[in-house]
């Protein structure tokens, strides 16, 4: 059982699952608390999402990239503006699903919920494959 969890733990996915995860906790936090506040349900889920994104770079960069991020300068700003740009098409996905299913009439809790599962696939898609892919080692 241990050695199960120790592999789970070197899985760059269950990291980065992870950390989505707290991420998710703050991006939702701040959702919910600006709903009551009469603010828009698409609003607060961007804010919500912009909130958590800012974490999930901290997080990604330092916990679950760290093997893949570029050293400072040219290559590392790279990163960070592929980084903002899938959080972008991230951002698009969650606003326009909510957006599309409160058309729809459905609640904005279950509307975040379904933006929540189509953007985490496709950012971690974007970031695994091209925000960090491997850096080419020096022969």
């Amino acid at each position: 059982m241990t050695r199960q969890l120790k592999r789970l733990g070197r899985s760059r996915f269950v990291r980065y699952a992870l950390v989505s995860l707290a991420a998710l906790a703050l991006d939702m936090g701040v959702f919910l608390a600006l709903l009551p506040l009469d603010v828009s349900a698409t609003l607060a889920a961007v804010l919500g999402y912009v909130a958590g994104i800012l974490a999930h770079w901290l997080a990604s960069s330092r916990m679950i990239f760290a093997d893949r991020l570029a050293a400072k300068g040219a290559g590392r700003l790279r990163q960070q503006s592929g980084f903002l740009a899938s959080a972008l098409v991230g951002l698009g996905v969650t606003a326009a699903t909510v957006w599309l299913c409160g058309l729809a009439g459905w609640d904005p809790r279950l509307s975040k919920l379904v933006a929540i599962v189509l953007s985490f696939q496709l950012t971690w898609l974007l970031r695994k494959h091209f925000v960090f892919r491997p850096i080419p080692r020096a022969i």
